[in-house]
């Protein structure tokens, strides 16, 4: 049984973001973008095919980490099928 159907059409790893869903976030998200697994995506959107991915260690001054909007096809799945 797959999780596409249920998946957001976006999603964000921060609290603060109105697109943050932790239920969903325990049981881990994998990301392709263009054809590779990212490990560093910050929010995505399958609908308008983007991604916001962290630029290295930098922050912001409230701790929040920089990211780069990325424009390409994105796949999104539930890695724990629990």
């Amino acid at each position: 049984m797959s999780d596409t159907p249920t998946m957001p059409d976006r999603l964000s790893v921060n609290p603060e973001s109105p697109f943050y869903n932790e239920k969903l976030l325990e049981r881990g998200i994998g990301v392709r973008f263009k054809g590779v697994e990212k490990t560093n995506v910050e929010e995505y959107c399958i609908s308008e095919g983007w991604v916001r991915v962290a630029v290295g260690k930098t922050v912001d001054r409230k701790g929040n980490p920089l990211t780069m909007k990325l424009q390409g096809p994105v796949e999104v799945w539930v890695k724990d099928e629990a």
